[in-house]
């Protein structure tokens, strides 16, 4: 069966098909990367690509998506298309402040874990990825870390930002 073809139940297996493949990919040329010319360089390969890709998947979340709130909640409603927001499972949450993304379970991390490879820096890939994600969607939109590697946390949860209109 072809994928125009496809109906619900196949197209959602599919679809986590396509998902898993996309996140191995990434997994795949990290650790390629890594291997081939150390942890710094895929480090920082990372957070050039990511950065990027958060302003072009919110440019085209924007266009292929209605996006029917503003401000901080709609920032939430792009990213609930969003690839990496499925995959990893973020929760969002609104707070009085704003908002509240937290990862309490990081399939790229957990990988290297069980490789025995340690975890590695994401910080400052995530802050340009999500704040180029959340500027495309709406520019009042600031990002802050609360916590991510390489800042210790807790064994249930990896990464927490916060999301706010800026002042």
């Amino acid at each position: 069966m072809k994928y125009p073809e496809m109906k619900d139940e196949k197209l959602r297996g599919y679809l986590e098909f396509l998902l898993r493949q996309y996140r191995l990919t990434d997994a795949y040329w990290f650790l390629a990367v890594e291997d081939t010319f150390g942890t710094d360089a895929a480090v920082k390969l990372n957070e050039d690509i990511w950065t990027r890709m958060g302003q072009v998947a919110a440019r085209e979340i924007k266009e292929r998506f209605t996006l029917e709130k503003e401000g901080v909640a709609r920032v939430l409603e792009a990213l609930s298309y969003f690839p990496w927001a499925i995959i990893t499972g973020f929760q969002l949450e609104e707070t009085p402040e704003g908002a509240r993304i937290t990862v309490p379970y990081c399939p790229p991390q957990a990988a290297r874990l069980r490789m025995g490879r340690g975890e590695f820096s994401c910080k400052a890939m995530h802050l340009g990825e999500f704040t180029n994600f959340a500027r495309e969607i709406d520019e009042r939109v600031e990002v802050r870390c609360i916590m991510a590697p390489p800042d210790p946390h807790p064994e249930d949860l990896w990464c927490e930002w916060e999301l706010r209109l800026k002042e």
